[in-house]
């Protein structure tokens, strides 16, 4: 009998990998193993609804593990793979379990960076926030009134933010970089989401280092800023990015940089192996990068499947992002990696506005909040290939649907 197709990690790229590889009828053998007692499940509500307290965990399931038996599907949750025997075509669990296979599939994702243990990163009331885990200790702790100290003006911490607030806690947010938001978006969008938070009272600091947390027999109460100030806080989140799990990868001799290096199929510098989602590094125009998103995972898991049915099929989706923080949805179509413009597209309302990237006369991307229809059109005309003139986009009076049906 042929080995089956092993799939290790179990999240969005490995549950939308198996639904397609279903739907086409493949009728090989699938065995998912996952290092977590649940089946796969959605992350983005992990720091919004799941916090908030207004999701069960089991509507986070991408489909109730009885779905994975029904289709044939083999699970092994709360199991570890710790090596991978490519010249075998074996992998082994932490229990000394060996798996054969015919095709391997990485999904090993991503874990959130922490804070070294030397400057307070285990105390007790210190969290990060990756997994239902992760959320199911810090939930209990969110307790209006309590003080929490978020460090990292990214994202995550930024919607942790809101979900602390609308919960009734006291925030401050430290962003050792000159702004929030500083990495992923233009001074406007950060100037957008500054404004949001200043409004609902959470304390930013930017520009702000941190030198060490403080102790109380061995919990968190407080930080030590460089400046010399010191805060009290009676909670803790780091939220400073993630990292790939690559190590299982790394250590089978697969190329590794800032992720698991793969051609355009998702293939590995090893044709029996595969990576996708988070831990997965690709090129895309010319430039070597990894996302953690969504739509990256799903989509590249959707491609393995297509691959392994004898498509020729190749990686070119457009990438697209969300979140959401209080009553702002943030949408965002395309990448702006090495844009050297930016184009403000007043909104409908005082609360909303569209931020356009250009990289010469190329648009690369938009962030739209709470402008849908920017979002829309902006991904209709990105997809087009069109390039729309920068004053053009900039002019309120322009009607986008015209530039998109172009």
């Amino acid at each position: 009998m042929t080995a089956p197709i092993v799939i290790v990690g179990a999240g969005q790229a490995a549950a939308s990998f198996i639904a397609r590889h279903i739907a086409l009828g493949n009728p090989q053998a699938l065995l998912l193993v996952g290092d977590e007692p649940h089946p796969p499940y959605q992350r983005p509500p992990l720091s919004k609804k799941y916090l908030l307290g207004e999701l069960e965990r089991e509507r986070l399931f991408i489909r109730p593990l009885e779905w994975y038996a029904d289709q044939g599907v083999e699970t092994r949750l709360q199991t570890s793979i710790v090596e991978i025997r490519r010249a075998d075509k074996q992998v082994v669990s932490s229990a000394g379990e060996v798996f054969d296979y015919d095709k391997l599939i990485l999904c090993t994702g991503s874990h959130a960076r922490g804070l070294p243990a030397e400057i307070g990163g285990e105390l007790d009331g210190v969290f990060t926030l990756r997994s239902i885990a992760d959320i199911d200790r810090m939930a209990p702790e969110f307790k209006a009134g309590r003080h929490l100290l978020i460090i990292g003006g990214g994202y995550i911490g930024l919607e942790a933010a809101a979900v602390a607030r609308q919960l009734g806690l006291e925030v401050t947010l430290l962003e050792v970089a000159e702004r929030i938001l500083q990495r992923v978006a233009a001074e406007a969008t950060s100037s957008f989401f500054r404004k949001l938070h200043s409004d609902h009272g959470v304390e930013l600091r930017e520009s702000t280092r941190l030198i060490r947390l403080r102790e109380s027999g061995g919990k968190v109460v407080g930080a030590e800023l460089a400046s010399g100030e010191s805060i009290d806080a009676d909670l803790v989140l780091v939220g400073i990015g993630g990292s790939p799990n690559v190590e299982l990868a790394a250590a089978a001799g697969l190329d590794c940089d800032n992720g698991i290096r793969v051609d355009a199929t998702c293939k590995t510098a090893d044709a029996d192996i595969f990576a996708a989602g988070d831990c997965s590094n690709f090129d895309r125009n010319g430039q070597q990068i990894r996302l953690e998103s969504v739509q990256n995972a799903a989509d590249q898991g959707d491609l393995i499947a297509h691959v392994l049915a004898g498509q020729d099929v190749t990686y070119t989706a457009l990438p697209w992002f969300w979140s959401d923080q209080y009553d702002c949805k943030l949408q965002i179509v395309g990448l702006n990696l090495g844009h050297d413009l930016t184009v403000i597209r007043p909104g409908s309302s005082e609360a909303s506005l569209s931020v356009w990237y250009y990289r010469g006369q190329q648009l690369l991307a938009v962030d739209a909040m709470n402008e849908p229809k920017s979002y829309a059109f902006g991904r209709k005309i990105i997809e087009g290939g069109k390039n729309p003139a920068p004053e053009i986009v900039a002019d309120p009076a322009t009607d986008l649907k015209s530039l998109a049906m172009k």
